[in-house]
């Protein structure tokens, strides 16, 4: 009778509780997934309770996160560890964002070792931990290291646990202690002791866009227009398409743009090294300080372009961010390629989105573009062996929306006899200098607004930071009532206007400025017809 009365007192929620099972021992490690290019929080909890041995791994991860199973297991035996011959379930949750990659073997290997004793689990709790495991138990560097690192920093722990050879890569990140650790053996000795590997030491700067070395303005001879193009490019990030027969030097002046840039700030370069590290272009070291200069075949395609695949990674668009995107022969493209970029031109950034997953990577990219007039790229000479049709065919694959969304589109013609053994009109050092202190007026003017450069104005601001004077208006309406220009090519020739207005330390923008714009955008009539 006693026992029923006491059974009858017990409040319902104490009868009903889930008691956790005799002998279960749970452990939570945490550790980081890559969306994009920004580290997603992830715990990989560990669950070891008595049963048939066994080891599973759930929380929608790739093929490399299930096969991690077995790294996992002959890593902790080769370290010296005891492997737990009971049934365990490991989780990396939250359970609906996708895990993939090897770099979460570390993280679960820790939790095994901290859910069976080996490890102590309370040490665990102000780290994160992130790496990939050979079988003997040492660890490597994984892709996407430097994006991984700033996780913990948002997470307020403590810092990182990570292989030895990513640790500079990965303290380029303030605010967090960095623990480059070989294997696991070092990382358990780690946790026990409370002893840190030495520091890492900040890396030598990296160059990881394509080669640039030894290319110089001063290689040029004659080309005066095209010059005075790159420049004004180059101070306000505008886009440029050369066009021009072959053998002209298109090429040639394209490649040197990225000697005239300005540096990269510290924002900047940190943002460019986690895309090529993420990318897996960045095998550790120091920060990425030159400008990306990323020049693709034309055979590439569009998601080796923009981005792409099921694992979504950045394409050529986003590895050239804060740089220069050079596409030679733009015409040979397909146009579904080219189709592609003009959302990253306009906005900035790319969307990708494959099932269950959307990413987003960076494209502020400065587009330089050359292509030939018509196939044999003789058109309008004697030399022109092609047929109106062949033409006119040639030149659909540039569509006009493309087109309306270059700035600048400079000819480019053959150089006289008597300039070919002229003096070098410019260096590229002069012409640096001159382009440095534009974009540090832009960079006043246009503080507080989210953008750095001219080229990156919208419309709104345009009209707020233009300032234009009332001579310089009425030339911008009159080209804007005889050329036909659309209204997003009125903004590119008031855009380009500021930043010639900018090289000379105006201001104000002139009508000299703005009919200056207007040479260096040569009207192309499916581009402006296309608003």
């Amino acid at each position: 009778m006693a026992a029923e009365m006491a059974k009858r007192d017990d409040p319902p929620a104490s009868r009903n509780a889930i008691r956790p099972s005799v002998g279960a021992v749970l452990a939570r490690v945490a550790t980081f997934a890559i969306d994009g290019i920004e580290p997603c929080p992830v715990w990989a909890e560990v669950d070891i309770r008595p049963g048939l041995p066994a080891f599973t791994v759930v929380g929608l991860g790739d093929a490399a996160v299930r096969e991690s199973r077995e790294r996992v297991r002959a890593a902790l035996l080769n370290s010296g560890f005891e492997f737990p011959q009971r049934r365990i379930t490991a989780n990396l949750a939250p359970a609906h964002l996708r895990k993939a990659g090897p770099g979460f073997d570390l993280a679960l290997a820790a939790g095994v070792l901290a859910a069976s004793g080996q490890l102590p689990a309370a040490a665990l709790e102000r780290w994160a931990v992130f790496g990939e495991l050979s079988l003997s138990g040492e660890l490597r560097g994984c892709r996407g290291t430097l994006a991984v690192a700033e996780g913990p920093r948002r997470a307020a722990l403590q810092g990182l646990i990570l292989p030895a050879e990513r640790a500079d890569e990965a303290s380029l990140v303030e605010g967090i202690v960095v623990a480059g650790v070989g294997g696991l053996a070092e990382m358990a000795r780690m946790l026990r002791d409370g002893e840190l590997p030495p520091a890492p030491q900040a890396g030598e700067p990296r160059d990881d866009s394509e080669a640039t070395e030894g290319v110089d303005l001063a290689d040029v001879r004659g080309h005066s227009h095209p010059l005075r193009a790159l420049e004004i490019a180059a101070a306000g990030g505008h886009n440029i398409l050369f066009e021009g027969p072959p053998g002209t030097g298109k090429t040639m002046l394209a490649r040197r743009l990225g000697s005239i840039m300005p540096p990269l700030s510290r924002p900047e370069a940190l943002e460019v090294t986690r895309i090529h590290s993420v990318a897996g272009l960045h095998d550790g070291g120091g920060l990425i300080e030159q400008r990306p200069f990323r020049a693709p075949h034309h055979t590439v395609s569009a998601a080796g372009l923009v981005g792409g695949g099921s694992v979504p990674r950045p394409g050529e668009a986003s590895l050239a961010h804060h740089g220069v995107l050079f596409l030679d022969e733009l015409s040979e493209y397909p146009r579904a390629t080219l189709e592609a970029l003009r959302q990253p031109l306009e906005d900035g950034r790319v969307a990708i989105v494959r099932g269950q997953m959307a990413c987003v990577f960076p494209t502020r990219f400065l587009l330089a573009a050359a292509t030939n007039p018509c196939p044999c790229g003789f058109h309008g000479d004697a030399r022109c062996t092609c047929t109106e049709t062949e033409v006119s065919r040639h030149r659909r694959r540039l569509s006009g929306p493309l087109l309306d969304r270059l700035d600048m589109l400079v000819g480019v013609e053959r150089v006289p006899v008597g300039e070919m053994a002229a003096t070098p009109m410019a260096s590229s050092g002069a012409v640096r200098e001159r382009v440095i202190a534009a974009r540090g007026r832009q960079i006043r003017r246009l503080a507080g607004t989210g953008v750095t450069c001219n080229g990156q104005m919208d419309a709104g601001l345009v009209r707020a930071h233009a300032r234009l004077t009332a001579d310089g208006q009425r030339a911008v309406l009159d080209v804007y009532r005889s050329h036909r220009l659309s209204t997003r090519g009125h903004d590119r020739v008031v855009r380009v206007a500021r930043t010639i207005a900018d090289l000379e330390g105006s201001e104000r923008v002139g009508p000299g400025h703005v009919m200056e714009a207007i040479a260096m955008r040569q009207l192309d009539p499916r581009a402006e017809a296309a608003a």
